[in-house]
């Protein structure tokens, strides 16, 4: 592996081998999503708490300060929206020179495997490996089920997750599930969770993220589950000790109780 890939994922992973990556994309299928409508507004206070931020080109240059002493995840794939056909049916949008000239960290992109346009996103990621092996940078391949979140279970996200870093795939999101040791044992390149739509409460965010890292994850990409949060604060605080304080579900949760 080249210094500059080495220096660009030590910059994502942090020195204890986990991360904390905050999406903020949402916007680039869902317009302006619900407290994400200034986006700068919302994740200035959450700054300490996680250590890189994934986002689109078009909201990095218009709503985040470049001062930011953040490390970026760009999205580069789109094309899509909620109100088309098929949100599978994505292209690359952002070229590797636009993301080298945002002085990117690594890109993103979503696959989606199982659907009519499987073979279109796997040809996506391959390409956008084929291309960033050449300037060193990183690739996260996002695992996306679209709508149809009953697709979430060890055998399928395992399949996904292996066939990402079979096509090169430096960092693999996915979704947690029953028997998720069985996703991660099956990917050869590290694994992050993603976090999904926002749910009931936050002990369901704690005991999922606490058992996926006990199972071989490395950290988290989630965002919904905390910027949509009432103390969305407290709840980076408390998934940030989960992730590199080793921090229980119950430890986690009186951080929270302490805002109530």
């Amino acid at each position: 592996m080249d210094w500059g890939m080495k220096n660009r994922l030590s910059r994502l992973i942090q020195p204890d081998g986990r991360c904390f990556f905050m999406p903020i994309d949402h916007g680039y299928f869902q317009g302006p999503t619900t407290k994400l409508e200034k986006p700068w507004e919302t994740i200035k206070p959450l700054l300490p708490y996680f250590d890189a931020l994934f986002v689109t080109r078009g909201v990095l240059r218009s709503a985040i300060p470049p001062a930011i002493d953040k490390p970026i995840i760009l999205r580069v794939s789109g094309g899509t929206s909620m109100v088309g056909k098929d949100l599978a049916d994505e292209i690359l949008t952002t070229s590797i020179e636009e993301a080298l000239r945002l002085n990117a960290s690594a890109v993103g992109l979503s696959v989606f495997i199982g659907s009519d346009y499987e073979k279109q996103t796997l040809s996506n990621l391959s390409s956008l490996v084929n291309e960033c092996q050449r300037y060193g940078l990183p690739v996260m391949a996002v695992t996306a089920v679209g709508r149809e979140l009953e697709k979430r279970d060890a055998r399928y996200l395992g399949l996904c997750c292996r066939i990402c870093a079979e096509l090169g795939a430096d960092v693999v999101k996915t979704y947690w599930c029953e028997e998720f040791d069985k996703v991660v044992n099956g990917c050869p390149v590290p694994v992050v969770m993603a976090g999904g739509p926002k749910v009931d409460t936050d002990r369901e965010v704690f005991e999922f993220v606490y058992d996926g890292m006990q199972r071989g994850a490395i950290g988290i990409n989630l965002g919904r589950n905390v910027w949509q949060n009432k103390y969305s604060v407290a709840m980076a605080a408390a998934l940030n000790a989960i992730i590199h304080e080793n921090a229980t579900p119950e430890e986690a949760g009186k951080i929270i109780d302490r805002c109530n």
